[in-house]
C-alpha cells in the first residue's frame, strides 16, 4: 500500500514541529525517531515511502512539549489545521494507543513507531552513558542490561517496548539490535542536538 504524497516537505514539517518544540532533548527526539522509520521503511520494502514514514516520526510527539497532558489528541488537531491527510494523522497518533487515546496501530509502520519510539529513548541514554557518547559501537547487551534495569531511563517504557515487538512479531532481542542499526544509520543527524 502506497502511502499520500500530498504531505508537505521536511522544510515546512520542521516548521511546524519548531513552531511548537523548542527544546534540545525533543528535537533530539524527533530527529531520531525521524531517521529510524527512514531506515525501516527502507529496510522492510516500502523505500517509495520512506519520505512519509520520516516525516511520521518527525512529528510524532508535535504536541508533547506544550501539551502533554493531551497528547496526541492536540497532534491530530495541529496536523489537521495544516492540511496533514487523514492516513498521516492516523499514523502519527497510533503511537499513543494504550496510553493517550485508543487508535490502534494498525499497519506495519504505525507498528515500528509504537515499538520504536519509547525504545530510541532508552538506546539514546545508554548511549549517553558510554566513552563514547555513541551508538556506533554499541552492542545489544548494554541495552539489554539496561532494558532490565527499571531505574535506568525509567521514562521509557519496557512494557510498551515489548508490546511493540510482540505486535510486530518480532522478538526483543531483534527489535532492539535492528533498532541500534537503525540509529547508528542517523547518528549524524540527530548527534548535533
Amino acid at each position: 500500500m502506497t502511502m499520500p504524497t500530498n504531505i508537505p516537505n521536511r522544510e515546512a514539517a520542521w516548521q511546524l514541529l519548531t513552531a511548537y518544540n523548542q527544546d534540545t532533548f525533543h528535537l533530539r527526539h524527533a530527529v531520531t525517531v525521524e531517521g529510524v522509520m527512514r531506515y525501516f521503511a527502507n529496510e522492510l520494502g516500502y523505500a517509495e515511502d520512506a519520505d512519509f514514514w520520516a516525516t511520521v516520526g518527525l512529528l510524532h510527539d508535535l504536541d508533547f512539549e506544550q501539551y502533554p497532558e493531551q497528547h496526541c489528541i492536540k497532534t491530530a488537531e495541529m496536523l489537521k489545521e495544516n492540511n496533514y491527510p487523514d492516513e498521516f494523522i492516523h499514523a502519527v497518533v497510533s503511537h499513543g494507543w494504550g496510553h493517550c487515546v485508543d487508535v490502534k496501530p494498525e499497519l506495519e509502520m504505525e507498528k515500528v513507531l509504537y515499538a520504536i519510539d519509547e525504545l530510541t529513548g532508552l538506546i539514546g541514554a545508554v548511549a549517553l552513558m558510554r566513552p563514547s557518547k555513541s551508538v556506533q559501537d554499541m552492542e545489544l547487551k548494554s541495552v539489554k542490561k539496561k532494558f532490565k534495569t527499571p531505574a535506568f531511563a525509567a521514562g521509557c517504557s519496557r512494557d510498551v517496548i515489548q508490546a511493540g515487538a510482540d505486535m510486530l512479531g518480532w522478538p526483543l532481542d531483534e527489535l532492539i539490535s535492528r533498532t541500534i542499526l537503525a540509529m547508528r544509520s542517523c547518528e549524524d543527524a540527530y548527534s548535533k542536538f
